[in-house]
């Protein structure tokens, strides 16, 4: 399950409060049951050449609440553990906003659980390579952590448990994982094919290919795209004046559903599977003076849609990282 940052070059209208509190303090939450996270973000601060990211991650709580993750690093580090100054280090909240994972300061891949413990992976969990070249992928429960390495030398995508830390697989290079199934048995990538076409593919988190089909365009042009728990059945939305949803199946390569779906205003920032027979979307609006997220659940079976939740991001947001489910 896919948690993206986001750079914001605009100001939010409505600031939440962001108290310096510790991180690991639960409160009742509509939504989860418990309190839990709606994003990651850190503040800009100006420059001679525009903005840099600066201060903390912050984890903004549906409660309203935030707290302050202080031994994340914020600024990105090169290969050789210099500063890049400008650019944020990866972090990621899992779907149910009860993990976090992220680089530490001292350089180590850490998964943090609101009210637990911080897990820290080994010290050669990934290669010595830029932290601006490593995007983290929490699984929708948070049990599993992928972190796509890019650039020309990639050791491809490492998928761990984040309870013990181990290594459970590795996904090829030449693959670009998109996100967990909805249970986080496998993982939705991409893949080149012959004449400039974009495959869909499978792997199993120990690393095992499963399934590989070339999509239609309904579903190659219209991305993201998000994989069920059943491991076969993708889900995607067609924007446009009458917005759709479509289901496709990789194991027959055949559409199994299309339906017209009613959404607020919005661009599809995120899709999840968040039951057998539901998806959920972050839909996310940049206006004049604010950048603002609607977060809703469709059925797949009627195309019955439900508005879950709706925010707007502090006022000093550079980037952020919203959580998916």
């Amino acid at each position: 399950m896919r948690t993206k940052i986001l750079a914001t070059l605009t100001a939010a209208l409505v600031a939440l409060v962001a108290a310096p509190v510790a991180p690991a303090v639960a409160h009742a939450d509509e939504h989860r049951g418990h309190d839990s996270i709606r994003y990651a973000s850190i503040k800009g601060c100006r420059t001679g050449d525009g903005q840099k990211p600066c201060g903390d991650w912050r984890l903004i709580m549906h409660s309203g609440k935030a707290h302050v993750l202080r031994d994340a690093q914020v600024v990105a580090l090169d290969a050789k553990g210099k500063s890049t100054g400008s650019s944020p280090a990866p972090i990621a909240v899992s779907g149910n906003g009860r993990r976090v994972a992220y680089f530490t300061k001292t350089g180590r891949l850490a998964v943090r659980t609101l009210g637990g413990a911080v897990k820290l992976l080994a010290k050669d969990a990934l290669p010595r390579v830029g932290q601006y070249d490593v995007a983290l992928l929490l699984s929708d429960d948070g049990g599993r952590l992928a972190a796509v390495v890019s650039g020309d030398k990639s050791p491809g995508t490492r998928v761990f448990d984040t309870d013990t830390g181990a290594r459970l697989g590795t996904v090829p290079a030449d693959v670009t994982v998109l996100g967990f199934s909805g249970d986080a048995g496998e993982v939705l990538g991409t893949a080149e094919a012959e004449e400039s076409v974009t495959d869909l593919v499978v792997y199993s988190d120990s690393g095992e290919r499963l399934l590989r089909a070339t999509p239609p365009q309904v579903v190659a042009s219209n991305g993201p795209q998000a994989l069920s728990a059943d491991g076969r059945t993708v889900a995607n939305v067609v924007a446009g004046d009458k917005p759709e949803l479509v289901t496709y199946d990789l194991e027959p390569d055949q559409v199994v559903g299309r339906k017209t779906v009613k959404l607020p205003a919005g661009d599809v920032h995120m899709i999840d599977w968040t039951g057998d027979d539901q998806v959920t979307l972050h839909l996310i609006r940049h206006l004049s003076n604010s950048t603002r997220m609607t977060i809703v659940q469709i059925d797949t079976d009627t195309g019955a849609v439900k508005v879950r939740d709706r925010y707007t991001l502090l006022k000093d947001t550079f980037v952020f990282a919203a959580c998916g489910g």
